[in-house]
């Protein structure tokens, strides 16, 4: 009989005391990389500046010498980028990293240096100068280095750099990777349990690992507690169960990778990345993380905090329309699935009868649907009763962009008969999507229709950036008064 999951008595003491106030280790590995980029960049332009006030005892440069700078920083991020510099694992060799440093770094000088004889602008600056810049330059990014492997290693003692990797897998290639991770005494990885369906002839723990549940108690634990990946260690001749096993996972916001046995095409491929020197296949990966994970939240308040100004006005008017039209509250609140599956309570602007008795099934708006009222059509036609939302983006419950929250009724009824369909919860749901701006807004009153909705949503999940939301939102007005299938 498998230990529930709830009963923590065979984790990690540790990772159970702390796991509430811990930065995940891959976004912290993610963010001290781009970090590193920032402070890079910073330290060729201050490296300039000092070596022209110790030629010219000036702290201003002329114009040439500020273009100069500029080149040299966008030079420098494309050398280092080559030269693999911001490869988190490369970090604690200094002999590599002093080497690559000393190649990148010099030839980004060359390269300048190139500029300036092909610009006939070389004579206008001090030799001295260029000098000083290199030698203060390779000087600089040397002790940034020293400085951030001496912070790395207290990182790594107080375990804030360890993965919390949850094992899936109680047989031989579960226990082979558990011994391989105790062989290799590694302080990278901490296993937070080993998970198996099987219910019978399992061993109540695994290379001292507890076995904590099945799949499914995982997959319950990820939405409350850090795992940073996922491992699974079962056969891949066992195609029907991986395909079966992937397809849950897909509802977890968590890296999952398969320790290797033969390549199979039928499994979608993100490429290899090592666990304790073990080559691992990435067939899920966190859609948003590290900076990536900051921009977007800083986009989110930033510009939900913004609108909400800007929309004052119409704010006040729709409430008095409300109030004027029918009797019942200003706004309507509804338990929606959010991030990770975890229910959240959307706000709108309420746009049908109140007081009506609720189905449980929660019908669609349909054209000329009785419940919706006079002032109710037009704020559903233009969207404006969705402008409450805002508040659920500054809570952090909601992004300006994503796939949209559907009424639990309808996650329940098509998780059942579309595939991947909940997979568009490993992100926050959004105010407007890739779907919506593409006419898939409003009634979906077939499953082919919700489909495609699906699909667009898992598109705009795999290949966001900033600019693709901006070109969302910039689209939404658009979407909004070109279509007529929202009631």
């Amino acid at each position: 009989m498998l230990a529930p999951l709830y009963d923590l008595s065979g984790l990690p003491q540790d990772f159970v005391m702390k796991r509430k106030n811990v930065v995940v280790a891959a976004d912290l590995q993610t963010l001290v990389l781009g970090a590193l980029r920032a402070v890079d960049l910073g330290v060729i332009a201050s490296a300039a500046v000092v070596a022209y006030w110790a030629r010219h005892d000036y702290w201003t440069l002329p114009d040439l010498y500020l273009i100069a700078v500029l080149a040299a920083v966008i030079l420098a991020a494309n050398f280092f980028q080559l030269a693999r510099l911001y490869v988190f694992e490369n970090l604690s060799r200094l002999a590599g990293q002093f080497g690559m440093i000393a190649m990148a770094w010099t030839g980004t000088m060359a390269s300048l240096i190139a500029l300036a004889y092909f610009t006939q602008t070389s004579v206008a600056f001090s030799r001295a100068f260029a000098i000083g810049w290199y030698a203060l330059g390779f000087g600089g990014l040397i002790l940034v280095r020293l400085l951030l492997l001496v912070q790395i290693d207290r990182w790594r003692r107080d375990g804030r750099l360890a993965l919390n990797v949850a094992v899936i897998g109680a047989g031989e290639m579960g226990r082979a990777f558990l011994k391989h991770l105790a062989d290799v005494e590694t302080h990278e990885y901490r296993i937070v349990g080993v998970f198996d369906d099987r219910k019978d002839r399992l061993p109540p723990a695994l290379e001292g690992h507890a076995i904590a549940g099945t799949v499914d108690d995982l997959i319950a634990y990820s939405k409350t507690n850090r795992v940073d990946e996922i491992v699974v260690a079962m056969p891949w001749q066992a195609s029907a169960d991986l395909q079966e096993l992937i397809k849950k996972l897909k509802t977890v916001p968590v890296d999952v990778k398969l320790c290797p046995d033969y390549i199979g095409t039928y499994l979608p491929a993100r490429g290899f990345h090592a666990i304790a020197g073990i080559p691992m296949l990435s067939v899920l990966e966190r859609p948003l993380s590290g900076w990536s994970l900051v921009l977007k939240a800083l986009e989110d308040r930033l510009l939900a905090a913004l609108l909400l100004v800007l929309l004052a006005p119409v704010f006040a008017l729709v409430s008095l329309a409300i109030r004027i039209d029918s009797k019942g509250p200003i706004l309507f609140r509804q338990q929606r699935w959010g991030f990770a599956n975890n229910p959240i309570v959307v706000y709108k602007f309420r746009s049908m009868y109140h007081g009506r008795i609720e189905d449980p099934h929660v019908p669609q708006a349909t054209r000329d649907d009785p419940r919706v009222t006079r002032v109710g059509r037009f704020l559903r036609k233009t969207s404006l009763d969705e402008l409450p939302q805002l508040l659920n983006v500054l809570k952090g419950d909601m992004s300006l962009v994503g796939p949209r929250p559907h009424a639990v009724a309808h996650n329940e009824q098509y998780a059942k008969i579309i595939d991947d369909y909940l997979a568009r919860h490993r992100v926050k749901p959004g105010i407007t999507g890739w779907a919506q701006v593409n006419g898939l807004r409003g009634e979906t009153d077939t499953p082919e229709k919700m489909r495609r909705r699906v699909q667009f949503d898992l598109h705009y999940i795999d290949n966001w950036s900033l600019i693709f939301d901006l070109k969302i939102l910039a689209l939404t007005p658009i979407a909004v008064l070109g279509k007529e299938n929202a009631y």
